[in-house]
């Protein structure tokens, strides 16, 4: 009897020392800032449009869809990562963008493989 008590007892303490343990957190890459920043009006046009995460993104999974507010494409360069911070993704516009409303639309794939996806618009002002 006694043998069986101490394997209980054994046995509940190795499953609640197991289930109060923390688990590792996976968190989603969800937009922390962008330049130009949500929302904004800038009075020179962008070059570039800059997207930082809350973590690391793969750019070779992400995509960025830049359009005018009649919803023509802009013409843009492929995302990449910046050389100095892994959770920026840096997206060179190609053409000269006039005074006007833009939308950015996004989706990246985290370091963590999870996919998360947004939008926003900005306006270049005269």
């Amino acid at each position: 009897m006694t043998t069986i008590r101490n394997f209980l007892f054994v046995a509940l303490a190795l499953a609640t020392a197991f289930c109060s343990t923390g688990l590792p957190a996976s968190a989603h890459a969800m937009l922390e800032s962008a330049t130009p920043a949500v929302g904004a009006t800038v009075t020179t046009a962008p070059t570039e449009i800059r997207l930082t995460f809350s973590e690391g993104v793969e750019a070779k999974f992400s995509g960025v869809q830049v359009t005018t507010a009649a919803g023509a494409a802009v013409k843009s360069g492929k995302p990449a990562l910046d050389p100095a911070d892994k959770k920026t993704l840096v997206i060179p516009i190609s053409d000269a963008l006039a005074p006007g409303i833009y939308k950015v639309k996004w989706h990246v794939v985290s370091v963590d493989t999870h996919k998360t996806q947004g939008a926003f618009s900005f306006t270049v002002g005269r």
